[in-house]
């Protein structure tokens, strides 16, 4: 890899400790059949692509699921989709602060607003952050730019928006679609093993 400056983070799965199977196995037991169907890692259906981008709201959200399982209240929805959501060992954070003293560091992630209110909870409780910002020089939330992975435009934006070099730019990602096209914007990119030890590759690797 050649002269790396700046580092792309995703969050779930490469910092953020996530398993869909969870969220899955929750909303069966809510009554959604065969929810791998309509949201998973490699695909997801229309609410979930709209709920990433920030074109609907929670309110709607919640409306639209409830009408799958009317029987059910929002807090058992929000329960259900924050179940994949598991965590961030303290060796990421310590990791983040440390190579932050030689590299930019940025984040790209697919998210949405209950998952981000969740997550800024966990880092209050366990970490005293307020939020993910105290540890990388931006933070592009899928929701809050109102664009996604694995769109080429996206990490167009985001590399224009932060003014860096897409050849300077190392992507750590583990979902091979957005690796791709990541590629094609000249980003070197590393396909991540969802929830390998980031300390242990740094450790190995001097990037």
């Amino acid at each position: 890899m050649t002269s790396i400056k700046n580092i792309l983070f995703d969050l779930g799965g490469v910092l953020f400790h996530i398993d869909y199977n969870k969220t899955i196995k929750k909303f069966n037991s809510l009554g959604i059949k065969g929810f791998h169907k309509h949201y998973s890692q490699q695909e997801q259906n229309e609410l979930f692509d709209r709920l990433e981008v920030g074109k609907i709201s929670l309110k709607e959200f919640i409306k639209r699921m409830r009408v799958i399982i009317p029987n059910h209240s929002e807090k058992e929805i929000i329960s259900a989709w924050n179940a994949m959501l598991i965590g961030i060992p303290k060796e990421n954070i310590d990791l983040l602060k440390n190579i932050s003293k030689r590299y930019r560091l940025y984040l790209l992630s697919n998210t949405n607003m209950i998952h981000i209110d969740y997550i800024n909870k966990y880092l209050f409780k366990n970490y005293q952050l307020k939020s993910l910002n105290p540890l990388f020089s931006k933070v592009y939330l899928s929701h809050e730019i109102g664009m996604r992975k694995p769109d080429i435009s996206t990490f167009e934006w985001v590399i224009k928006d932060a003014n860096i070099s897409a050849k300077e730019t190392l992507f750590i990602e583990d979902s091979v679609q957005h690796i791709k096209s990541a590629q094609k914007v000249g980003i070197q990119t590393l396909l991540w093993k969802s929830n390998d030890s980031l300390k242990s590759f740094f450790l190995d690797k001097a990037l």
